[in-house]
């Protein structure tokens, strides 16, 4: 299977810069795999859908501001140095892109915020990133906050004004540095719409890392080396999700963040147990899914491994020619963009 059996024509306007005023206002295209008709809808219909006792799970995960500019210490230079903030390895401890490699060598101490923020580079990893040691006074999380910005995909070039805009409005745990975009679409009142008609919500918690954004860089699908993202569910969560499929209901994931927690954990029979750890699960077609029985998620990235998920559910044929049909009907594509939701 190639790479380039998932790639499609994007005219570049049709990439979304900024989210929607409201929420739910965005389009949905609803992909029937049975009778393989696709409709138009908009967001908020997607309760229609939903069937009492079905269990809806999401991605409880929350964005922190990651990126982070500054200035090497000691030098007398105007340059600042960018840090993207990928994963808290231990303590203070942190693993982080950095932009010019060049500068940022073993050793070499940068300063953000006038020094509200001092970090240390203490290795070189083999991917190229660096293994980071912070110090500051206070709390980490409020200091990020303070001089910290929302690490936007490189396709939005437009400036966010409002940072809870790159965030669900269920979003709690913080340390992603990427949203789990299918479920900015989901406002508090919708929710409360979806919980009234019976459908169960269940929460799993995955940090989203920069790697979903790195391209597929080999000409195999099969030979792709997925990044690994750390999660965990709670038993409660684990209960509701089992319940569902005990009694002949879907689990419908919210993102492909989502999905991939339960298809990890998940045994032969679907059911799913309280679990802590890392999934670098590859889901491509030809994939058997276990627990997962419906996806909501958005328009993905051509070649990306997200749309070969999608298209394992969906099959291949079915997802490309509803990509084709939404860029005829100009929907709106990747992080701020439009919905699908795959029956």
């Amino acid at each position: 299977m190639k790479v380039s059996d998932f790639y499609y024509e994007l005219p570049k306007e049709l990439i979304a810069q900024h989210p929607l005023e409201k929420r739910d206002e965005s389009r949905l295209m609803v992909l029937h795999r049975d009778t393989q008709e696709i409709e138009h809808k908009k967001f908020r219909d997607i309760i229609e859908y939903l069937n009492p006792g079905d269990c809806l799970v999401i991605n409880n995960t929350k964005v922190i501001p990651a990126r982070l500019y500054g200035k090497i210490i000691g030098k007398q230079t105007e340059k600042l140095v960018e840090f993207l903030l990928l994963k808290q390895l231990e303590n203070d401890n942190w693993e982080v892109m950095v932009r010019p490699g060049k500068k940022l060598k073993t050793g070499v101490q940068v300063e953000f915020g006038e020094g509200l923020l001092k970090a240390e580079i203490l290795e070189i990893l083999e991917n190229g990133n660096r293994k980071v040691h912070f110090e500051y006074e206070g709390i980490f999380n409020e200091i990020l906050d303070k001089i910290g910005l929302m690490p936007l995909p490189p396709y939005i070039t437009e400036k966010l004004e409002q940072k809870d805009r790159y965030q669900t409005v269920y979003a709690k745990y913080e340390g992603s540095a990427a949203a789990p975009t299918a479920g900015l679409h989901f406002t508090e009142e919708l929710l409360e719409q979806i919980k009234a008609k019976g459908i169960e919500i269940a929460n799993v918690t995955l940090h989203v890392g920069i790697g979903t954004f790195r391209p597929v860089k080999v000409e195999n699908v099969e030979e792709h080396k997925m990044h690994t993202e750390h999660f965990y569910i709670k038993k409660e969560d684990a209960d509701k999700i089992n319940k569902a499929k005990r009694e002949g209901h879907r689990v419908i994931a919210v993102g492909t963040t989502s999905c991939r927690v339960l298809e990890t954990i998940a045994n032969e029979k679907g059911e799913v147990t309280e679990t802590e750890a890392d999934t670098g699960i590859f889901i491509y077609p030809g994939y058997k899914f276990k627990c997962m029985d419906s996806l909501i998620t958005n328009f993905h990235l051509p070649e990306s491994t997200l749309i070969m998920l999608v298209s394992s559910l969906a099959g291949k044929e079915f997802v490309m020619k509803a990509y084709k049909k939404a860029v005829e009907e100009k929907y709106r594509f990747f992080s701020f963009g439009d919905a699908m939701l795959i029956l």
